[in-house]
């Protein structure tokens, strides 16, 4: 949620601001500013709603000024209004500040910043930095933003400059992403690469406490204390066109297609051709996966999906207990930890509030923590002792598509290894389903190619008011994701429930042609998930099956049928949420929404 760019350099900074934050609109946000230091003083323009409104505000007018910074915001203390938009200043208006996350602490500060004199124009509570910069100053602006972060708590990243510094901006994060990318003559700030990839691909990735001070020439880091530190600057694997639609009409629809791509790059290497798995980068043993005695799975949102999915496959294969929770219930509730329990994280930037947290508190209570998460340098990576990465490529749509089906293919991986390590299976039925599992990208890639109904459901359907999901097992997971899918970018709402609950109340919400979609594979629950479908037909509801080629069954009791391609059950979620994706898009296509930018979302949640 929310973005910062931050520029300095050597040619005029406006366009350079103001085309990151183009590339950073994924991330969410109401509203956005821009701020340059210009002869004489700091000039800051601000505006609600889209970029097309701060583009407008910010004029046609060539500035001439080489450092500033930039920022779209996601509302959290204070409306959407131009008053609470960033970038925020001081009394003075010589200081200026852009910020993610939030200053748990602001009222005290807020109080004390008053009783000395401040003013403060806005509601938020990263209007405090401005001021606690100000209180520091006198000892240059890096040493003040030092001074400032010893008064705050939270979790934050935040950007500084300054009228009389007018070659430097600062930048410090605390659990909030930044990223310093390294030019010819400039430097970039930013809180996601995509900012800054159209000029370079040298990347620094920062730790909390880092205290960045950046000039055309080069980059000064320190810690909080002010000494010296040396950090290692990386090579972007991407380019630009990541960034891009390739000829699709939406980030979207490109992300669904990349799926096979992105499950053949997260297998690669680690599944090999007789079927075994190799996760020696992940540097868990057999001894030390022998004598886990169970598995705790924290995530939120779609991750959460994807851990639900292969919690089943997990106890299944490798039959290791497993329990799974969202992220940010999981700490409240005062779980029990030992040393042979597994917390595994999942989280797609690395970066989630609530997953970092549980993950912290299992680390500190002495449970081995793993990560899954698609983003080299994240924090995760940090606050984990394994990580296991999906391979999945920047993802630019706010509502999940690759990453989560990267996201089940190396937990089904990690579940494979475990049944090897604690000898649970027999080793020919291992290697058998691990070549199934090698076949999933081509089955993706002929689901993605071949006809499809799915275009007529969504024009059929796309005014209904409500869509019940239902679903068995793993299936009842993906029905999750499908719903979660439909709510994001469609704004119809949804539920989704275990098929076998049904008549413990969601049948009263049934009446004729009312949409359930029903994801039935090829599982070992289908013969009950056919008792489900025929008391929906008894109430006079459409039936939209998901189902593997061939089964007749399901063709006499649907309405519709999006078909898949025939696979394993423990990897038939992999195929069938791709339906249920296209099925969202198209509807919300329809409907003529913004499906790159939901309302009221953020690709990335960094705040609790």
């Amino acid at each position: 949620m929310c973005g910062i760019v931050g520029y300095v350099g050597r040619r005029p900074g406006k366009p350079v601001i103001l085309d990151g934050l183009r590339r950073l609109e994924y991330r969410g946000y109401d509203s956005a500013g821009i701020a340059l230091i210009e002869e004489g003083g700091i000039d800051t323009v601000r505006a609600v709603g889209n970029l097309d409104a701060l583009f407008a505000a910010a004029g046609e007018n060539r500035s001439e000024a080489c450092v500033g910074l930039g920022h779209t915001r996601w509302a959290t203390h204070g409306k959407p209004s131009e008053e609470n938009a960033h970038p925020h200043s001081d009394c003075s208006g010589r200081i200026s500040i852009v910020l993610n996350g939030i200053v748990e602490n602001y009222k005290e500060l807020r109080a004390r910043l008053t009783e000395h004199g401040h003013t403060f124009t806005s509601e938020t509570d990263a209007e405090v930095v401005a001021h606690l910069i100000e209180e520091h100053g006198g000892k240059g602006l890096a040493a003040a933003v030092r001074g400032a972060l010893g008064e705050m708590d939270g979790h934050y990243a935040f950007c500084a400059i300054s009228a009389d510094e007018p070659d430097v901006v600062v930048g410090t994060r605390h659990e909030c992403p930044l990223v310093v990318g390294v030019g010819e003559h400039e430097m970039f700030f930013a809180s996601a690469i995509p900012a800054f990839l159209t000029h370079t691909r040298r990347v620094v990735v920062l730790e909390d406490g880092d205290v960045v001070t950046l000039r055309a020439d080069g980059a000064e880091y320190t810690d909080v204390a002010g000494e010296p530190l040396v950090r290692e600057e990386t090579e972007f694997p991407g380019d630009d066109d990541a960034a891009e639609k390739a000829g699709y009409e939406t980030f979207m629809l490109k992300e669904i297609h990349e799926q096979p791509a992105a499950l053949r790059d997260t297998l690669a290497g680690r599944l090999c051709e007789d079927g075994t798995v190799d996760l020696s980068e992940v540097g868990m043993g057999d001894d030390f996966l022998r004598r886990l005695r169970r598995i705790f799975i924290v995530a939120c949102g779609t991750s959460y999906h994807a851990g639900l999915i292969v919690s089943y496959a997990i106890e299944q294969l490798a039959r290791v207990p497993v329990q799974i929770d969202v992220a940010s219930e999981f700490r409240y509730r005062e779980p029990v930890f030992d040393p042979d329990t597994l917390v595994i994280g999942i989280t797609q930037s690395g970066e989630s509030a609530d997953t970092l947290a549980a993950m912290r508190l299992a680390r500190e209570a002495g449970s081995p923590v793993l990560a899954l998460t698609n983003t080299p340098g994240s924090q995760a990576t940090r606050d984990s002792d394994f990580v296991l990465y999906t391979r999945a490529g920047l993802e630019i749509g706010v509502a999940a598509t690759k990453t989560h089906t990267a996201q089940v293919a190396a937990m089904l991986l990690l579940a494979l290894r475990l049944a090897w390590a604690r000898g649970s299976m027999p080793e020919d039925a291992l290697k058998a389903l691990g070549h199934e599992l090698r076949t999933v990208p081509e089955l993706a890639e002929q689901l993605l190619a071949r006809p499809s109904a799915i275009k007529e459901i969504a024009e059929r359907y796309h005014d209904e008011r409500f869509f019940l999901y239902l679903g068995r097992g793993m299936g009842f997971a993906v029905c999750l994701e499908g719903a979660l899918k439909l709510k994001e970018i469609s704004y119809i709402p949804t539920e989704a429930y275990a098929a076998g609950e049904m008549k413990h109340g969601p049948i009263a919400l049934l009446d004729v042609e009312s949409p359930v979609v029903v994801v039935a594979d090829d599982g070992p629950v289908f013969p009950k998930l056919v008792s489900n479908i025929e008391e929906v037909r008894a109430r006079g509801a459409d039936v939209i099956a998901v189902a593997t080629d061939d089964n007749d069954v399901i063709g006499e009791l649907s309405r519709d049928v999006l078909w898949i391609p025939k696979t394993d059950h423990h990897l038939a979620p992999i195929l069938a949420v791709i339906p249920l994706q296209l099925l969202a898009y198209h509807i919300a296509g329809i409907k003529g929404l913004n499906v790159d930018q939901p309302r009221n979302l953020a690709k990335t949640v960094t705040v609790e």
